[in-house]
């Protein structure tokens, strides 16, 4: 059911809660105000702030871009101003409580309540018990960046309708990025580094991603199946490789119906048996291990020094330095 009436819901005690969740060490916008700034008449700021969401009256700034090192590359990043990220928190704070009720519990990014660790702990403890070595890593290229607004639109419409919700989500969309003196506008791709972009890039994931492979292609597969996803970084795991590989043909299509591509490098086919070798892998797999949030995941010996192929009582573990 699309819901119509929400932002009655935001009041003064409201906008308190979403100042106190806001992160006061951030840099500061391009309007250059910090938290500490903003605190000075705190709650006549707040009152000021509800009374422009509701009556329309709120303006998204653009958002400070900067550049930073990772892996050797430049990173970009987007620093609202410190206002907007209350603003952000407390539409997110809506959101949340209206998608809860509809994700799935193989999503665990940037959701209440869960964390990394569980995302890691569900995924060894499937492959575990249920033995479902046949992995997809699936790399998603340039998700925050490359999301279709008209797609993510027209998911919103099917559970918030209220006009003063979607007319703030949409002032996010387009507000754009100031770089180097000049303001750019953004075609598509979530609000960059704002408190709204993580949820809004859950509730297209859960569309394109999660409910898709719950409701269409787990009852098409002959034997058992699993995903996990932590915002973008998502695997799925199978118990033969037949199923695998008709997962494989048939994703980069789903999401290339949605404007989005896989990474032809990063996405691949995993035969993740315990007790194979290097010579005894399936041909048409791509390595031994894979990695999912950061860590690289492989079989090693238990500290009672079992592991050998010959008696397949190996533990696994996930570690990204000692590969035990």
């Amino acid at each position: 059911m699309a819901l119509c009436s929400l932002h009655h819901v935001i009041d003064l005690d409201w906008m308190k809660e979403a100042y106190r969740l806001t992160r006061k060490d951030g840099a500061p916008g391009i309007d250059g105000v910090t938290a500490a700034d903003y605190e000075v008449n705190l709650e006549t700021r707040l009152l000021d702030l509800l009374e422009r969401i509701k009556s329309g009256r709120y303006c998204a700034p653009p958002v400070r871009r900067a550049y930073i090192l990772a892996d050797g590359s430049q990173r970009m990043l987007g620093i609202p101003t410190f206002e907007d990220k209350v603003a952000q928190r407390a539409i997110t704070m809506v959101l949340e409580t209206v998608y809860e009720e509809d994700f799935y519990p193989c999503s665990y990014g940037f959701r209440p309540g869960r964390s990394a660790h569980q995302a890691l702990r569900n995924m060894q403890n499937v492959l575990w018990a249920k033995r479902l070595y046949w992995v997809i890593d699936l790399d998603i290229q340039k998700y925050f960046d490359s999301i279709p607004h008209s797609h993510l639109r027209a998911f919103l419409d099917q559970r918030v309708t209220d006009g003063v919700i979607r007319r703030m989500i949409d002032k996010w969309l387009n507000a754009g990025a100031v770089e180097d003196g000049l303001l750019r506008r953004t075609a598509e791709g979530s609000p960059q580094g704002g408190v709204v972009s993580p949820c809004l890039s859950n509730i297209f994931l859960h569309h394109v991603l999660d409910e898709w492979f719950e409701t269409e292609v787990r009852p098409r597969l002959r034997g058992g199946c699993t995903i996990a996803r932590y915002a973008d970084d998502a695997l799925m795991a199978f118990d033969n490789i037949v199923d695998a590989q008709r997962v494989l043909a048939v994703l980069d299509k789903r999401l290339g119906r949605f404007g989005l591509t896989l990474h032809p490098d990063k996405t691949r086919l995993v035969d993740f048996r315990p007790r194979r070798t290097e010579s005894t892998r399936h041909p048409e797999t791509d390595g031994t291990n894979f990695d999912f949030l950061g860590l690289t995941h492989v079989w090693g010996r238990s500290r009672r020094g079992n592991g050998d192929a010959s008696h397949g009582q190996g533990r696994f573990c996930s570690c990204a330095g000692c590969g035990k």
